[in-house]
């Protein structure tokens, strides 16, 4: 009967390191150049992907959300949508792109 708190102890450390562990690999992806781009910085690409178009508020907001997804935002403030295939490919209801 000794070893049942360190055995229930154990187990809930390592529920708790799988956890951290799935979310450290929710927010991380590996991208085709072998680096990987953190969900924090969606906002600063996205702000400089939108910030050429007057429409800005729903630029950020399709780009947020296609970053979260896809954790890759196209270099430069148009186009170049083929270094993220996530990105490129995603489309809407209509057939149209989703992501600025």
């Amino acid at each position: 009967m000794a070893g049942r708190p360190y055995t229930s102890l154990l187990l809930l450390v390592s529920l708790l390191l799988l956890i951290t562990f799935s979310d450290i690999a929710e927010a991380t992806k590996l991208r085709p150049s072998g680096t990987y781009l953190y969900s924090s910085y969606c906002k600063p690409k996205c702000t400089y992907r939108c910030s050429a178009t007057s429409h800005k508020k729903p630029c950020m907001f399709f780009c947020l959300k296609c970053c979260s997804k896809c954790l890759c935002v196209p270099p430069g403030t148009y186009g170049n949508k083929q270094v993220c295939p996530c990105y490129n490919n995603w489309k809407t209801k209509e057939g149209g792109p989703k992501c600025p």
